[in-house]
């Protein structure tokens, strides 16, 4: 569990960005791009992008492994959507931060000998992983950016609503189903037990396309706090290119089903066993509108429903899998 503290700054201190960050996109996507998670929301594009990425992208791909800790100076925090921009700041990382952050790979993982160079800071080095992200966005990023973008100012919009209608901590509430605001702590689902205490520093909300089940915080909690977390995707997104072949789109879905609906069987397809409240936090909706909702798709066949801990968990039936394969 992450518990991330509050003080009363810290809350009017809250800042969610409006444009994606492209080197956590980065870094989430070759994360994505090594898994197999989220195949029916991510599989065609990871086709794509596995015909067309360059071979320097080995270079990035061995800091950034899918499980365990990635290096924080790979994603410094910049207010900047430009690649270019983040690439300088990245590029301009003191070298006590690019050693300390080998040195905390390096107790997880023995690290390529390459490595070495760039926890010396030394400037071909770090040069040769600049443009290695930046042919890596290049190849499996830039031909979706707009969809990229056009999710995450959907979310940036919705959390904004919501702050503006109901306040910071409704907004905070309904952010994820795997957080729980519990004032004046956020509380998060997470792999490693920590407590980060914001001290008046505030937090920078980072909307991500490609963060998957729960969001993600800095490793080191002297650095400025951002939290990772994932928007909501629409199945069909990947656009094809160069005559490859992507899933469908998803408007046959929503005509079929209705919008609502199709979205919450797309939020059930994401979060496997998601209960009756998280589904209704995801979507934006009702405790008791989700569960008219789910009531409809398991009568249909679609959704599996079964009780844990007192509620109602939800996961895809082989139909409802076909389904939304089939667009």
């Amino acid at each position: 569990m992450l518990r991330i503290h509050f003080t009363a700054e810290d809350l009017v201190r809250i800042r969610v960005r409006a444009e994606p960050h492209p080197l956590w996109e980065v870094l989430l996507s070759i994360h994505m791009l090594q898994t197999s998670d989220g195949s029916l929301v991510f599989d065609a594009w990871r086709r794509q992008a596995r015909a067309s990425v360059r071979p320097s992208a080995t270079i990035l791909a061995a800091l950034a492994r899918p499980k365990g800790y990635s290096p924080d100076f790979l994603t410094p925090t910049v207010d900047t959507a430009d690649l270019d921009t983040a690439l300088e700041a990245l590029l301009g990382t003191g070298k006590s931060v690019l050693r300390a952050d080998i040195e905390r790979l390096a107790t997880e993982v023995a690290p390529p000998s390459w490595v070495v160079g760039i926890a010396d800071g030394d400037t071909e080095a770090m040069r040769q992983l600049a443009s290695s992200v930046s042919r890596y966005h290049e190849d499996a990023l830039r031909p979706h950016w707009q969809t990229i973008r056009a999710h995450v100012r959907a979310d940036r919009d919705k959390r904004a609503s919501l702050a503006t209608d109901c306040g910071i901590e409704a907004m905070l509430t309904m952010l994820h189903p795997t957080m729980k605001w519990r004032a004046p702590v956020l509380e998060v689902d997470y792999p490693i037990d920590r407590d980060i205490h914001l001290d008046g520093r505030g937090l920078v909300m980072v909307p991500s396309f490609f963060c998957w089940r729960r969001p993600i915080a800095l490793a080191d909690p002297d650095r400025e706090q951002i939290l990772v977390y994932p928007v909501e995707r629409e199945l069909g997104w990947c656009e094809p290119i160069k005559g490859q072949h992507c899933a469908p789109r998803p408007e046959s879905l929503s005509a079929l089903l209705g919008r609502t609906r199709a979205s919450v069987l797309r939020a059930i397809a994401e979060a496997p066993r998601v209960n009756t409240s998280q589904l209704a936090r995801t979507i934006g909706i009702s405790v008791a509108g989700a569960s008219q909702h789910a009531t409809v798709l398991r009568d249909a066949g679609l959704v599996i429903t079964h009780r844990s801990n007192g509620s109602a968990v939800h996961k895809l039936s082989s139909r409802g899998v076909s389904l939304l394969a089939a667009g």
